[in-house]
C-alpha cells in the first residue's frame, strides 16, 4: 500500500512539500482504498468525470489541488509506451575488459516519476581501480535533494575504500602536484542524470580528506573488503552529509544545498557484484532480490535485504532498545519514527539525529534574505524528541555466493515493492528473460471448480501467457506494476488511468518507482567452479 515517507505534527494545515501535498489533518497520506477507485470514478463519465474532492476514513473532506476538473484517462497504446519508455536504460558489458572476467553480462534500468520532481536516484558504475560493479537505488523524502547528493557520492566512498595503500598514494599525489588523478568509476550514466556541478569542488574536497585518512591507518594495506568497504561509505558519507550543513561555505547556493542534503533523507540500497558473489548494503526500504532459475525451468526470489520499516519485528527491537522504557510506546507510532518517517534507516534526515539546539543553531545562521520555505525546510520539532539520534544510517549487509543458477537481481525502490511482491517481480523478468511462461497443470481440485470458477481460471492463465511488450525488463515490471489487472492480465485501461494523472495527484495513488534489473554471467560462475 502506499503511503508518504513524512507525516508532518501540524494540525489542520496542509501545504507544499517536494511538490507534493501533504495533509497533517488526517493520520496518514490517503491509500487508492480510501478514495474512489479509479475505476469507479471512470464508470461515472467513460474516463472524463469530474472530481472536485473525496473523504477519507477519517471523515476529513479532501480537495485536490488540480486545477482540471474533468480528467481525461484516454491514452493511446503508443503515448503509454512513450510514458513508460522515457527513462529507459540499458547497457550491455564486455566479457572481459582488459582487468578481468565481469560478473554481469548487462543491466537494465528505469525510473517512472510521480512526484515532481522525482525524487528517486539509481547509479551504477564499474570499480576501475578494483574489481566488481556497483549497483544503487536511492529513494528520496523531504524532496530529491539527499538522494541527488548520495546517488553522485556514495558509490566513489565505497570504491576509495576497497583501493590498496599504493592506489590511494597515487591519487594523493597526483591531486598535490595538479595532475589529472586516475579515474575511479568508469559511469554508466542515463540522459537524464542530473549532478550538482555547484558542489563538484566540495564532493572531491571531502573524499580526499577521506583517502587521506584512509593513507593515515596503518592496517589499510591492500584495502577493506567490500563488506567492510559497503558499511563504512554509508557510515562515513551520512557524517560528511551532516558536517557539511554546519560549517560555512564559499558560496550561499553550497550552503543552501548542503542544508537541503541535510534536512531532506534518502534510502539507499547498494550492490557489489564481483565474479564470486553479490555484496549487498541496505538502509531502508529499498530492496535487492535475486532471481534464481530451478532445474525445472521455474523461478524463485532470494531476498538479499530487509526492509528498515515498522513490519519489521527485528528493526523495532533494535529501535527500541536505543532508548529509554518509558520511550516504548512512543519511538514507534502509527508504524512510523516518532509518528513521522516510514524508514527506520537512512542518509540525512539530521531532523531525527541532531539535538534540537544544533538544528535551531543551523537554520538560524541562513542568510536572512533565503527564506526556509524556498529550500523546502520547515521549522517544526517531532513529538516525543527526548533523547535523540533517533535514526542511523548503518546499512544491513548480506552475501550471496553466485552459482550458475543465479540469472539475475533485481534492484527496486518501495515504489515497485508497493505494487508487486519479490516472487512476482523475479517471475516477470524470469520470464522476460526466457520467454517462456511456465503453467502449472491443473491440479485435481481446479477440476473440481464450478463452470464460473473455471472461466476465472482460464483469465488468469491466459494472462501468465501475455506476449511481452517491452524489451526493458525494468519498464515490464514497471508496467505491470502499474496495469495489471485483476486475474494478472494487463489492463490497458488502468494502466492509461494511472499514467495520465496530474502532477498533483499522482502521488496519491503511486510511488516514484525505480528498478534495475542486473543479468548475471552464469557461464563464468560455472568456469569459476569448475577451475576451483
Amino acid at each position: 500500500m502506499l503511503a508518504c515517507h513524512y507525516i508532518y505534527p501540524f494540525l489542520l494545515l496542509s501545504f507544499s512539500f517536494g511538490h507534493h501535498a501533504l495533509y497533517s489533518s488526517i493520520p496518514s497520506c490517503p491509500s487508492p482504498s480510501q478514495w474512489p477507485s479509479l475505476t469507479q470514478r471512470a464508470c461515472l463519465s467513460s474516463w472524463g468525470c469530474s472530481v472536485s474532492g473525496a473523504r477519507c476514513r477519517s471523515g476529513a473532506t479532501m480537495r485536490f489541488l488540480s486545477t482540471r476538473q474533468d480528467l481525461d484517462f484516454q491514452l493511446s497504446r503508443v503515448q503509454i509506451s512513450s510514458i513508460l519508455r522515457a527513462n529507459e536504460q540499458a547497457v550491455s558489458i564486455p566479457e572481459f575488459d582488459g582487468r578481468g572476467l565481469s560478473a554481469v553480462r548487462k543491466f537494465e534500468s528505469n525510473q517512472l516519476a510521480a512526484n515532481t520532481p522525482n525524487e528517486d536516484r539509481r547509479s551504477a558504475a564499474t570499480c576501475l581501480q578494483t574489481k566488481g560493479m556497483l549497483f544503487g537505488v536511492f529513494d528520496g523524502h523531504g524532496g530529491w535533494a539527499c538522494a541527488q547528493a548520495v546517488s553522485e557520492r556514495l558509490l566513489y566512498y565505497v570504491a576509495v575504500a576497497m583501493m590498496s595503500q599504493r592506489g590511494l598514494e597515487e591519487l594523493e599525489h597526483c591531486m598535490e602536484q595538479s595532475r589529472p588523478v586516475p579515474p575511479i568509476l568508469q559511469w554508466y550514466k542515463n540522459h537524464g542524470d542530473y549532478n550538482y556541478r555547484e558542489s563538484a569542488s566540495l564532493y572531491v574536497e571531502h573524499l580526499r580528506v577521506f583517502w587521506q585518512e584512509l593513507l593515515d591507518s596503518e592496517e589499510h594495506g591492500d584495502g577493506m573488503s567490500p563488506p567492510d568497504a559497503l558499511y563504512y561509505a554509508f557510515k562515513r558519507l551520512d557524517t560528511d552529509i551532516s558536517l557539511e550543513a554546519q560549517v560555512p561555505h564559499s558560496s550561499d547556493l553550497i550552503r543552501s544545498t548542503a542544508i537541503q542534503v541535510a534536512f531532506a533523507g534518502s534510502t539507499a540500497c547498494v550492490a557489489h557484484v564481483g565474479t564470486e558473489g553479490i555484496h549487498v548494503a541496505n538502509a531502508g526500504d529499498c530492496r535487492a532480490v535475486l532471481g534464481v532459475q530451478e532445474e525445472d525451468g521455474s523461478w524463485s526470489a532470494l531476498p538479499l535485504s530487509q526492509d528498515h520499516n515498522a513490519q519489521n519485528e527485528a528493526e523495532l527491537g533494535r529501535l527500541r532498545a536505543q532508548h529509554p522504557p518509558s520511550e516504548r510506546d512512543t519511538v514507534i507510532t502509527d508504524n512510523r519514527l516518532l509518528g513521522i518517517l516510514m524508514p527506520l534507516r537512512s542518509f540525512g534526515d539530521v531532523r531525527f539525529k541532531w539535538s534540537l539546539e544544533l538544528q535551531q543553531s543551523v537554520l538560524e545562521s541562513l542568510e536572512s534574505g533565503i527564506e526556509l520555505d524556498f529550500l523546502n525546510l520547515y521549522q517544526y520539532t517531532p513529538p516525543n524528541y527526548l533523547s535523540p539520534p533517533y535514526l542511523d544510517v548503518a546499512p544491513q549487509l548480506t552475501y550471496h555466493s553466485l552459482r550458475p543458477q543465479d540469472r539475475f537481481l533485481i534492484l527496486g525502490s518501495d515504489g515497485l515493492w508497493d505494487e508487486m511482491s519479490s516472487e512476482e517481480a523475479v517471475r516477470l523478468v524470469g520470464e522476460h528473460l526466457s520467454g517462456i511462461h511456465l503453467q502449472a497443470p491443473v491440479s485435481p481440485t481446479e477440476r473440481q471448480l464450478n463452470l464460473g470458477q473455471m472461466q476465472e481460471l482460464l483469465w488468469k492463465r491466459r494472462a501468465l501467457a501475455m506476449p511481452t511488450l517491452d524489451p526493458n525488463a525494468a519498464t515490464h515490471l514497471i508496467r505491470h506494476a502499474l496495469g495489471t489487472g485483476q486475474y494478472g492480465e494487463l489492463c490497458q485501461e488502468k494502466l492509461a488511468s494511472m499514467l495520465a494523472l496530474p502532477e498533483d495527484l499522482a502521488r496519491m495513488y503511486r510511488d516514484d518507482i525505480t528498478a534495475t534489473v542486473v543479468y548475471l554471467n552464469s557461464d563464468l560462475v560455472r568456469q569459476h567452479r569448475f577451475n576451483n
